[in-house]
């Protein structure tokens, strides 16, 4: 497995962390067909080849996936969308 591992901290109240959350989680969904789902507050990743999470904490948004062999040549993709959206998210753009 080849692991995507990103971290951001926030200043966004719970509900904004949250809707930024989402709004990454849609794009993801869209962008590399892959459900989502939500637990409190962490959120989780699965399709065929990747799985994973994004967890939210009062100051930090965590994002842990683990790609399979057919989505490995999209790493660098995936984790410069991730990286891009959530900068725009939480205020780095």
């Amino acid at each position: 497995m080849s692991t995507i591992d990103v971290r951001r901290n926030h200043t966004l109240d719970e509900s904004h962390a949250r809707d930024a959350a989402e709004t990454l989680a849609r794009d993801l969904s869209e962008q590399f067909d892959v459900d989502y789902t939500w637990e409190g507050d962490l959120l989780r990743f699965k399709r065929s080849g990747v799985k994973g999470h994004m967890d939210l904490s009062p100051d930090t948004i965590h994002v842990h996936l683990e790609l399979g062999l057919m989505l490995r040549p999209f790493k660098a993709r995936i984790e410069q969308e991730i990286n891009s959206q959530l900068d725009q998210l939480v205020g780095r753009a």
